[in-house]
């Protein structure tokens, strides 16, 4: 099967959930579906090397006249899921969890794989190869794309709003965030996990953060005083109605794109692969609440978005 030798381009990153493009190919997948990589393609894919925003669900049209008007003609299926999937140096396709390099390793091709179910196709029992050269029409759901996209630009926030509030516990000089905080989030961050309603951010306070100047002393006393903080932040941030933007130096999937929002404090600026809203009005509230582990060496931060 031959793969293409060049990464896929995306248009995510501007906030499109539809587009026009040609499928460059195809090829059965376990579970009963077909992944189908296009040249260009609207749908933002789970990222293997740090899965934070789950892939883009929607909808892959076949024979479809005008993307733009919506007038319709051909064959509409589902599309499941959204992945990374990436072509070796020797040949080799492999798909998420299996690719064993990062994202963006030049020596690997870099493809947007969606998982389309065709099982109802009028071409019933077509080869996938043969849907390689087919013009196609993708859309991801708007309205999940939206909620994950709230829940992203949530995370984002919390992080700068939580190194601030917890700035004074730092004994010596640490990196700093785009507002000028020790940069707690990216020092002691383990995972961060976005769903349609909230984000998910675990913390490690361990030897190492402690080494690196953290103290964590009567930190569970103080956890609702952090909160309280944390949240006042947030909430004069919403009411700010700040504009977000992602940026990149080009549309290809291995391009490195940054979140931007220019708030009252200052332009922040974060490395992000995700989607956004694009202003802060877009929330009606952005709440979170923190816990800390019986043994203290575990901060959660779940922090849920209310769109208005």
């Amino acid at each position: 099967m031959a793969y293409p030798n060049t990464a896929t381009l995306v248009t995510f990153p501007s906030g499109t959930v539809h587009g026009g493009s040609t499928v460059v190919a195809a090829m059965p997948l376990p579970g009963g579906v077909v992944g189908l990589v296009t040249d260009t393609t609207p749908f933002h894919p789970l990222d293997h090397s740090w899965p934070d925003q789950p892939g883009d669900s929607g909808t892959v049209e076949f024979d479809t006249v005008d993307a733009d008007t919506g007038e319709f003609r051909g064959a509409r299926y589902p599309v499941v899921d959204c992945v990374i999937g990436a072509v070796s140096p020797q040949g080799e396709f492999l798909l998420g969890e299996e690719i064993p390099v990062r994202r963006g390793d030049p020596e690997w091709v870099w493809l947007v794989v969606h998982l389309a179910e065709l099982r109802e196709m009028d071409e019933a029992g077509a080869a996938a190869q043969e849907l390689v050269g087919r013009a196609v029409v993708l859309r991801a759901d708007v309205e999940r794309r939206a909620a994950l996209s709230a829940a992203h630009t949530g995370c984002h926030l919390l992080a700068l709003a939580l190194n601030e509030a917890l700035a004074e516990r730092w004994r010596k000089q640490a990196r700093s965030d785009a507002l000028g905080s020790p940069d707690f989030d990216a020092l002691a961050m383990v995972s961060s996990r976005m769903d349609e309603h909230a984000s998910t951010d675990r913390y490690r306070i361990g030897k190492s953060l402690r080494k690196q100047g953290f103290d964590p002393e009567g930190l569970g006393d103080a956890l609702a005083g952090v909160t309280t903080r944390v949240n006042a932040r947030l909430a004069g941030w919403i009411a700010a109605d700040a504009p977000v933007r992602v940026e990149a130096p080009g549309p290809e999937l291995t391009a490195r794109r940054r979140w931007v929002c220019e708030l009252p404090e200052g332009t922040a600026s974060i490395d992000c692969g995700g989607t956004h809203v694009a202003r802060l009005g877009e929330l009606s509230s952005l709440t979170t609440s923190l816990s800390l582990s019986g043994d203290g060496t575990e901060l959660v931060a779940v922090t849920v978005p209310k769109r208005t």
